[in-house]
């Protein structure tokens, strides 16, 4: 190969060798939202200490983003909260001054660290069972109204990104689907955030393995800024390695061979993606191992994927099994080997190498970097720190910018019970909330998963032995947490 040939190559890996953003989800606004949009703004468990709206609240969201943003250099939050609780209850409402007040507390807290900061709307493309689009359910207007008060509010901060919503699930078109975002997106620029990242998530809760197989990457593609361009409108996916791909178990055994079509989607439509939700068992050895190996892949193609937030900190207790939240002001091993050993502070650089080359690292670090490649066909395996680091800025990514094409097309659900007493279990939508503990997967009063769910992804019932049996059993289908029973 010629000399010139071998210099042009080694720049285009060093240019992709690490992501812009990395970072961690604050949770706590979503406390209370299940997979069907319903929301029990009762069970807010507001990250910020001596809230007004949750008088049990005492996790220290601003504290923890301070020590990630300080300590691990991260420079991403993703902050969820659910519909429901911003405009309280109000289909179509105004912001609810005093809950977007608890919100925006949190907002400026992650903006004085210097981050980015994600909204997240945490309501599965649902209003109280009812689908975005759909009879009886919000209308476009309504979705792109809550938007359109909240890029009002964030339109001059350039670190506000726009996440339009979380896990959408069950769509019943996704032509209707990406009509909706699309009026999401008309909202927020014509209020004034002009510039900010819009992230655009897709059916089949956002999955990453399966947002091209599933439609959404080919019926978002055409959602574009009033001007027709895509700049800065992001892919937002999620991807859990365990092994339905649920988030539900401290053990992960997938690899990034899942990202392999979404990858190649990207490259061939000159698009990019975010990865806004990861996670795995805290100190677990194959989630180390693998979740390494993920980030050493996204490092390694970081032209397409923009950058990672971990799921999760903020109102979770420390036994929560994906929890990222510091202990006594030390990292969890799953942060400091994985989230914050593989990011290179934004600066275009991976300066950690797959954990499988270290000599130095524990048990739990072997083999961290082993299949990276399989089935990609990238060469994703060439694992992170191996190419000379360019600076690039931070705080104005690379986003690529195109024209659209032409759209093209392709629920169960459960629901909360009563707002629970003094003496009752609250059942947490999703398995959120301060204590949750890991249920064994069980069978719950006959109930069974319906044909369409199967056939949607694998599943899992939860079994909350301390609480009263509901009426409908809360589950979670496609992503991270089941529901928990915590007394209160």
């Amino acid at each position: 190969m010629l000399a010139s040939s071998v210099l042009a190559l080694s720049i285009s890996q060093a240019l992709a060798a690490g992501v812009k953003f990395a970072g961690v989800n604050i949770a706590g606004f979503d406390f209370g939202c299940s997979t069907d949009g319903n929301c029990n703004i009762g069970n807010v468990y507001g990250p910020i200490k001596s809230s007004d709206l949750s008088s049990t609240a005492s996790a220290d969201g601003p504290g923890q983003m301070n020590h990630f943003a300080t300590k691990d250099k991260l420079n991403i939050f993703r902050l969820p909260v659910g519909w429901q609780f911003l405009v309280n209850l109000e289909l179509g409402g105004t912001l609810d001054s005093a809950a977007f007040g608890q919100y925006d507390r949190l907002m400026q807290a992650c903006l004085k660290t210097g981050a980015y900061c994600i909204i997240d709307i945490h309501n599965y493309a649902r209003w109280n069972g009812k689908t975005i689009g759909s009879s009886g359910g919000p209308s476009n207007e309504d979705f792109a109204s809550l938007w359109k008060q909240l890029a009002t509010k964030y339109a001059a901060e350039e670190k506000v990104v726009m996440g339009l919503m979380n896990e959408p699930h069950n769509m019943p078109d996704l032509a209707s689907w990406a009509g909706s975002v699309q009026a999401a997106v008309t909202a927020i620029r014509g209020a004034g955030a002009t510039s900010q990242m819009i992230l655009l998530p897709g059916d089949g809760y956002t999955g990453a393995s399966t947002f091209v197989s599933g439609g959404s990457a080919a019926a978002l593609a055409g959602v574009t800024n009033p001007d027709k361009s895509t700049t800065n409108l992001i892919f937002d996916v999620h991807q859990y390695l365990d092994g339905d791909g649920s988030g539900t178990s401290a053990t992960c055994t997938k690899t990034s061979d899942v990202f392999a079509p979404l990858l190649k989607w990207l490259k061939s439509s000159n698009r990019q993606a975010m990865l806004t939700e990861i996670g795995g068992g805290s100190s677990d050895a194959s989630c180390i191992t693998n979740v390494c190996e993920v980030l050493d892949f996204l490092n390694t193609n970081s032209d397409q994927f923009l950058g990672y937030v971990g799921w999760a900190a903020g109102s979770f207790d420390s036994s929560y099994v994906l929890s990222l939240v510091p202990d006594g002001g030390n990292d969890v091993p799953l942060m400091e080997k994985c989230f914050a050993a593989k990011f290179g502070g934004g600066s275009g650089t991976s300066p950690a190498a797959p954990v499988s080359s270290s000599g130095s690292g524990s048990e739990s670090d072997q083999g961290s970097g082993e299949g990276s490649g399989e089935g990609s066909g990238q060469g994703s395996g060439s694992g992170s720190g191996t190419t000379s680091p360019i600076s690039s800025s931070a705080a104005s990514p690379p986003i690529a910018t195109t024209s659209g094409p032409a759209l093209q097309l392709p629920s169960h659900v459960s629901q909360l019970p009563p707002s629970p007493t003094s003496s009752t279990p609250a059942i947490y939508g999703l398995g959120q909330g301060p204590n949750q503990q890991k249920q064994q997967p069980a069978q719950i009063g006959g109930n069974i998963l319906d044909n369409d769910l199967q056939d949607d992804c694998d599943a899992e019932w939860e079994d909350v032995p301390t609480a009263p049996e509901p009426s409908t059993v809360t589950k979670r289908n496609g992503m991270r947490r089941l529901a928990y029973a915590e007394e209160i």
